[in-house]
């Protein structure tokens, strides 16, 4: 069975199934409309495979923000496969494109990405970080929601204390999806927030503690400092937390996106990454270059404003939007 038949096969078995499809497709429509576009009219013009062809292709994929380094290996792959497989006409690459693409983030076995990492038996801290205006604090309320839907008792800590308005922002996620958010005033020390925090989800009994933090600070070593302050006061209260520390990303800032991973992943153990605003970008291809280059997972993609549209990654539904109008 075809790649591509397998991949309408498992968005087509179920409403659940079909219902994710739908919102890869949807979200991922201005990636999908460019690359598409690019790759239809790259496949038209030059019909047979040569070398002129993989240079081209080399250029739609660098358009698309997946990444140097990554182009330049999967593109080595290509050809290698393709006389392989004696491949010939550039319509049959197609394929195997996408194939190679699902490859970078599971290894072609249709593996599901990293869930968050939840404890079953004691209270899960998750660490929010990332610079300013990404929509950390966005992503915090639309997982609060989600996790509550799922039946989880969640707590919210306003751990950003020197961005005027943080806290309050927080706090209007907290009463559109009814959970409690722990804070005090603007400008206080944001590692003695997380520890009223801890103390707070421990006497009410939550499930799921979720850490707002600062985005930026006078420069990026007192920033990069107070990070590493509240993440060890957070491993002094609950030995082995924070369980996940997620890294949010505007996918549409591209390569900064990238450039900004590699800083906080120096700094911070990032464990996973939440990717905003990627119904916003044509550049998706962002995904593949964190997952190549610093082999840390994407957990969540942002398809829409909705508090309903933050999804957990999945690889194959990522290729399916990406090629859903040549299937």
């Amino acid at each position: 069975m075809s790649f591509f038949k397998k991949l309408k096969e498992k968005f087509s078995a179920s409403a659940e199934n079909e219902e994710v499809s739908d919102k890869y497709k949807t979200g991922l429509e201005k990636t999908r409309a460019s690359f598409s576009t690019k790759l239809n009219d790259l496949i038209a013009r030059y019909r047979k495979v040569d070398e002129d062809f993989f240079e081209d292709l080399e250029e739609v994929l660098i358009s698309a923000d997946v990444g140097v380094n990554t182009v330049m290996e999967l593109v080595e792959e290509l050809e290698m496969e393709a006389k392989r497989q004696n491949i010939k006409d550039a319509i049959d690459l197609k394929e195997l494109i996408s194939e190679k693409l699902v490859e970078i983030y599971s290894a072609g076995d249709f593996a599901a990405e990293a869930p968050l990492n939840l404890q079953n038996d004691t209270l899960s801290v998750i660490l929010f970080v990332g610079v300013n205006g990404v929509g950390k604090t966005t992503s915090i309320g639309k997982l609060a929601y989600q996790l509550k839907q799922e039946g989880k008792k969640v707590l919210l800590v306003a751990g950003d204390t020197f961005r005027a308005g943080a806290i309050e922002q927080l706090g209007v996620w907290g009463e559109r999806v009814g959970v409690d958010v722990i804070k005090q005033r603007e400008g206080s020390d944001p590692a003695a927030v997380m520890y009223d925090g801890i103390q707070a989800a421990r006497s009410r009994g939550a499930d799921v503690l979720l850490c707002d933090t600062a985005g930026r600070l006078q420069n990026k070593v007192n920033l990069m400092n107070e990070l590493s302050k509240v993440k060890r006061v957070i491993e002094r209260e609950i030995p082995g937390a924070p369980h996940d520390v997620l890294l949010v990303l505007d996918a549409t800032t591209g390569q900064n996106a990238l450039s900004q991973a590699k800083t906080f992943a120096e700094a911070t153990d990032v464990s996973g990454i939440v990717l905003t605003k990627l119904d916003g970008t044509a550049k998706g291809g962002i995904v593949l270059a964190i997952r190549k280059e610093l082999n840390i997972p994407v957990k969540f993609v942002g398809l829409g404003e909705q508090m309903t549209d933050l999804e957990k990654f999945d690889p194959n539904a990522f290729v399916y939007g990406l090629f859903a109008d040549m299937l």
